[in-house]
């Protein structure tokens, strides 16, 4: 049922429905704008469904002018009176012809990035502002509030938290986030969500919350396209382009993406360790050649009214070349240095097949949806190393799938109460295994597990100011792994099993008050799980050096946290305001961990322990602001307390570990100014700040950076020019300083400091109609919500 935005105080008694159509194509059309004035006063108003009807009640009787608006149509003005003999009227069916001259204001893609504050997420709308910042999702994801990418790492955290879940199109893949974010050109992502207390009907992992990450997709009608290029100049050039395309035609719309992203990487850095007698520096140099392509591809079909099928499948091709120089030089020269050459190549195959079924039954907003959703992924590494003229060659096998499949049920009771279930069903599997030359590291790895999980969600209005929504999911939880291997301190081949069945119930619970239509609050609350993910429990190594292993810890256990957060937002004159406080409570926090190599002299291992219970919280705000027509701004800002306990590798004890507890705060800031110099020409200026964040074992120290850039339409603004300089000041880097397990401290640099410049231009016929989007490609759907 439409929800009525305007009213006067006359008795409403009346109503008046009916039904929007192409005036050519003769199909709904949904989201059209209905309106009913009176002497041009706005009497009350609405949007259609996705069927294309409406039907607005309480309308006080007498003479109206009903209005039926939508982009890219012409107007369609009509008369109507309601008397006390006919108080109801259905005007039966509204045609709307196409307009020429409103479709060519149509941009496919924004000149400036958008923040929509939703009642469960913020979602960040991808302009040409964002995509021009750099040639993947990194660059992006460092540009967004909350958000920061450890460049030496890849990691990503939320909040300075790393316990963060990445989707992508609101479906997880077998791809760790890291490596994830360098494989997605930043022109084909459509819009970043930041979902930071999900609801019940949301899966619950994911500490600090869930990132999707949400692809193009076009449902324009007719044949229409995009083509996006552009050129990142570092130390090497880098290639990033994307197409996209799609016919929309009667029932049927195909659409297909196709992302290209190639380019060499050059990074270097130290590290100083001052381990008693053994002082040294490592040295490090590397070089990546990258290339990846990103293939999306899909059909949905209209079957009627009622029924939708949909079909798509992303296809991930990633081809790495690594190459890399190591030097490990001691103060004591008797030590003996060491110097270690080494060369890898990935090639990385990830398929997603995904089919959704939706039925839409009689009554308004009732519905149920089946979605299943395949994922397999394939990605060998061969690595060869010379370490000290002595020869080795690593090959690793890396196999997984994951099978998801969702049953959901939406019932509203009334225009006010709507009920919500679902079910869903994951089942992982992996297989790794490790072939070494040379070296007793033989091993392999399975992993197998599966997840059933159940939700409800009852959401109630009272009044046009308070809402609520509270909800229930309950969670079974299986593993099996099996891990076999040569332990070389047993000096012996072992095989080590992992087990665990886990039940768990996550609830939750959302208040809104929307005081008037300036100032609204939300207060939630959520019960969350972080299971280690397939990177962390993977104990065959990730990557080595002369200094350091990062390999993963089997023995993790899940962490539980309750997390709580409060919002406000405000509309004022020049825009609107967000600020938010949460606090968290975090039992077993799964976090980093250095420790020293039980045979190796000098090497640490570098993988991920549980910790004691922990407790942050934090304040975070944000801005969107219009100073002038030719002035806005884009700012956040947020600051975030933490206490973290726990046992770590110490050098200073006789036992080897020490407890420590730590109390840290820290906080980042950004600003994004756009300019508008002429109606074809902007600029804009962007800066970056990120306070030192202390951990259990090392300080990562200050961050910050100063970008500018210019667009300029061309072709009748069809085609877009930009142009950006990152890092004016070539100040950004990571550098750490540690105690644990002994006193460290380093310097990581990559291409910070580089020139971009692209190029985008749509075309096609393009009639830029909502036509019964799927709600997962409208991010309407959470990122996954039931099972069979």
């Amino acid at each position: 049922m439409i929800t009525t935005y305007a009213q006067n105080n006359s008795p409403k008694i009346g109503s008046i429905s009916g039904i929007v159509t192409d005036n050519l194509t003769k199909e709904p059309i949904p989201y059209a704008t209905v309106s009913i004035h009176n002497n041009n006063e706005l009497i009350t108003g609405g949007i259609t469904t996705e069927s294309g009807n409406f039907e607005l009640k309480k309308i006080p009787l007498g003479s109206f002018t009903v209005k039926v608006q939508f982009i890219g149509y012409e107007d369609v003005v009509q008369n109507i009176t309601l008397t006390r003999n006919n108080k109801s009227q259905n005007i039966g069916n509204i045609s709307l012809k196409e307009g020429a001259e409103q479709l060519d204001a149509i941009e496919v893609i924004a000149e400036r990035s958008t923040v929509e504050q939703k009642i469960d997420r913020k979602v960040i709308n991808i302009g040409k502002d964002l995509v021009s910042a750099g040639a993947t999702a990194t660059e992006i994801m460092n540009n967004i509030q909350s958000v920061s990418v450890d460049q030496q790492t890849g990691a990503i955290a939320l909040r300075g938290n790393n316990n963060v879940r990445v989707l992508v199109d609101g479906k997880p893949t077998n791809i760790d986030p890291s490596q994830l974010l360098q494989q997605i050109p930043s022109s084909s992502i459509k819009q970043i969500e930041l979902i930071t207390n999900p609801s019940a009907k949301y899966n619950p992992e994911g500490m600090s919350g869930i990132i999707n990450i949400v692809l193009h997709k076009n449902s324009n009608m007719g044949f229409n396209g995009n083509i996006s290029t552009g050129l990142t100049f570092g130390i090497t050039p880098k290639l990033n382009s994307s197409l996209g395309l799609n016919y929309k035609v009667g029932k049927v719309n195909i659409y297909g993406n196709y992302g290209f992203n190639t380019g060499k990487n050059q990074n270097h850095g130290f590290k100083d360790s001052y381990q008693e007698n053994l002082e040294n520096r490592s040295n490090f140099d590397f070089g990546t050649d990258n290339t990846s392509h990103l293939i999306k591809t899909g059909i949905d079909y209209y079957i009627n009214d009622k029924n939708t099928l949909s079909f798509y499948t992303t296809q991930n091709l990633f081809y790495s070349d690594t190459f890399g120089r190591t030097e490990l030089l001691f103060s004591d020269p008797s030590n003996g240095n060491v110097l270690q050459i080494n060369n890898s190549e990935t090639d990385s195959h990830s398929q997603t097949y995904n089919v959704d079924y939706k039925v839409d039954f009689g009554k308004e907003g009732q519905n149920l949806e089946l979605e299943v959703n395949y994922n397999v992924t394939d990605a060998p590494q061969d690595a060869f190393f010379n370490l000290n003229n002595t020869p080795r060659e690593d090959v690793i096998g890396n196999k997984r799938d994951n099978l998801l499949i969702n049953l959901d049920y939406v019932r509203p009771f009334s225009e006010t109460t709507k009920l919500e279930l679902g079910l869903e069903s994951r089942t992982q599997n992996t297989e790794n295994n490790l072939l070494s030359t040379g070296q007793n590291l033989d091993g392999s790895f399975t992993y197998d597990r599966e997840i059933y999980s159940a939700y409800v969600t009852l959401s109630k209005k009272w009044n046009e100011k308070w809402s609520a929504q509270f909800g229930t999911r309950l969670e079974s939880y299986n593993i099996d792994a099996v891990f076999t291997g040569y332990d070389a301190v047993a000096d012996a081949t072992t095989t080590e099993k992992l087990t665990d069945d886990i039940f768990s119930i996550y609830p939750s619970a959302f208040v809104t008050y929307n005081q008037n239509e300036k100032n609204s609050f939300n207060l939630s609350y959520s019960r969350r799980v972080d299971r280690p993910s397939i990177g962390q429990v993977n104990p065959i190594r990730e990557w080595t050096t002369p200094s350091v292993d990062s390999e993963g810890n089997p023995n993790l256990q899940p962490q539980f946290t309750n997390s709580f957060e409060l919002n406000y937002t405000r509309k004022i004159k020049l825009g609107s305001l967000t600020t938010g406080v949460f606090y968290r409570n975090i039992n077993d926090e799964i976090n980093r961990s250095v420790s020293i190599h039980p045979t190796i002299t000098n090497k640490l291992i570098l993988t991920h322990e549980n910790f004691d219970d922990n407790n942050a919280f934090g304040f975070e705000a944000s801005a969107n602001l219009r100073f002038a027509k030719w002035w806005n701004t884009n700012a956040s800002f947020d600051i975030y307390h933490k206490t973290v306990k726990g046992v770590v590798s110490s050098e200073s004890t006789t036992s080897g570990f020490e407890d420590v507890e730590i109390d840290n705060t820290s906080f980042n800031t950004r600003i994004n100014n756009n300019f508008k110099a002429t109606k074809k020409l902007r600029f804009q200026l962007s800066g970056f700040y990120s306070a030192p964040d202390l951990g259990l074992q090392f300080q990562r120290n200050e961050m910050w950076k100063i970008d500018a850039g210019a667009s300029y339409n061309v072709f009748k603004g069809k085609g877009t020019v930009s142009a950006r300089v990152s890092d004016i000041f070539n100040s950004m880097n990571f550098s750490f300083e540690g105690s644990k397990p002994y006193r460290q401290e380093g310097e990581f640099n990559w291409e910070s400091q580089s020139v971009y410049i692209g190029f985008n231009y749509r075309f096609g016929g393009g009639k830029n109609r909502a036509l019964q989007r799927k709600r997962r490609d409208n991010n309407e759907k959470r990122s996954s919500g039931g099972m069979m």
